[in-house]
């Protein structure tokens, strides 16, 4: 089998403007997006506290850390005390490894063919998830004469990746020939309704899964799991949109700090009058003489088309200064419009900023009003506004 050599970006990030503080961006700039690195820190010590006193608080931090970021999310996580990360794929393994030289981690995705030498020569961890991954690298260990962790993935009732019992079961029986998992995890279907019946199940196929490998560590709980309580925490909780300030969860105890917040400029506030339509396709038509703003933010930018309203269906709101704004028509690839009748004309004016989501737009409200979820909106994020961080101001854990 030919050698694992993939193309790697090590710097995943790409992102406009970048400044760690700083309220206003650049003229040329049609919005922000602040991130609030001190929310992020506070959200993972949060979900630390809630566990069980001998299990460990990891993090997911795949995808640019859900959109945010990888040098600051990263930074910022290890600070508040966190020292186990879970990625998707080896490029993003080995852009954590080159920011956290002693942290473990955990490549979701598992051991792509022919990497196996690749990922113990960066210390990254492939979760195996099948049983031609689990052969591939037992034959890398065998042949090293070398100790080299990684962790095995048990479908429990998912059905994505993950090894079935019985072939758990065949791996287990097999432990003596050079190759035991030093983390065995399974990943919840339905954990954000507490009450489905489909969570006690999958913990008890968990608890049965493990038992075949009783050295090794166990991860069950994403963000919504580790709401579901102390049952589904076990050694290694691998907490991911909850940290980054949207809910993973019907329970409302599960949505913490708001940690990104988008905004955008007023391009132009004109008037609407009476039975007059806006946007592609008039999908929307003015009950009454209007304010409008025309808001720098479109599809182009991650505020998704699916926002938009019609004369039969609301949309998404924006706020401003107190104001809730709600969207008038589709979103375009590069503008919004927004109803600012009742705002007073100085405050809603041009070069004004308003919030599309936030701490006064909750983000997994815009995300409902789309038809879909905060983990979309984060990620998706674009790259025409300008990013500044605000700083941890309190940190525990670790130097």
């Amino acid at each position: 089998m030919a050698p694992f050599t993939p193309w790697i970006k090590t710097d995943l990030t790409d992102h406009s403007s970048p400044a760690r503080d700083g309220a206003v961006p650049p003229p040329g700039d049609g919005g922000r997006i602040t991130i609030d690195l001190d929310a992020l820190a506070a959200n993972w010590q949060a979900l630390d506290a809630r566990l069980s006193d001998d299990a460990e608080c990891g993090a997911a931090v795949k995808a640019d850390c859900y959109g945010l970021g990888s040098d600051e999310g990263l930074a910022a996580l290890w600070t508040a005390g966190c020292r186990t990360f879970f990625v998707a794929t080896p490029q993003e393994g080995v852009a954590t490894r080159k920011r956290l030289p002693d942290a473990t981690i955990y490549i979701l995705n598992g051991l792509y063919p022919g990497a196996a030498a690749f990922y113990a020569g960066q210390g990254l961890r492939p979760v195996l998830g099948s049983v031609d991954e689990v052969a591939e690298w037992r034959g890398f260990v065998s042949a090293q004469s070398a100790a080299a962790a990684a962790g095995l993935h048990v479908d429990t009732g998912i059905s994505r990746l993950g090894l079935s019992f019985d072939e758990a079961r065949a791996v287990a029986a097999e432990t003596a020939s050079g190759f035991t998992p030093d983390l065995v995890m399974s990943h919840m279907a339905c954990a954000d309704r507490p009450d489905h019946p489909m969570n006690p199940v999958q913990l008890e196929r968990f608890h049965a899964a493990t038992a075949l490998f009783p050295h090794a560590r166990r991860s069950l709980a994403n963000s919504a799991a580790v709401f579901l309580g102390s049952d589904y925490h076990f050694d290694v909780a691998r907490p991911g949109i909850t940290l980054y300030g949207a809910s993973a969860s019907e329970l409302p105890q599960a949505r913490l700090r708001p940690v990104v917040t988008l905004e955008s400029r007023i391009l132009q506030v004109h008037e609407l009058t009476r039975g007059e339509t806006i946007g592609y396709g008039a999908t929307f038509t003015a009950p009454a003489d209007m304010r409008v703003a025309m808001v720098a933010a479109g599809y182009a930018d991650g505020y998704l088309r699916a926002s938009g309203s019609t004369d039969d269906k609301r949309g998404a709101d924006a706020w401003i200064a107190g104001y809730r704004l709600p969207i008038l028509g589709r979103v375009s690839m590069d503008m919004s419009a927004f109803d600012v009748s009742a705002v007073p004309p100085d405050v809603a004016c041009r070069g004004a900023f308003v919030e599309l989501f936030g701490p006064n737009i909750p983000i997994d409200e815009t995300a409902q009003c789309a038809d879909t979820i905060g983990y979309e909106l984060l990620t998706g994020l674009g790259r025409r506004f300008s990013r500044r961080y605000l700083p941890v101001r309190s940190a525990r854990g670790e130097s």
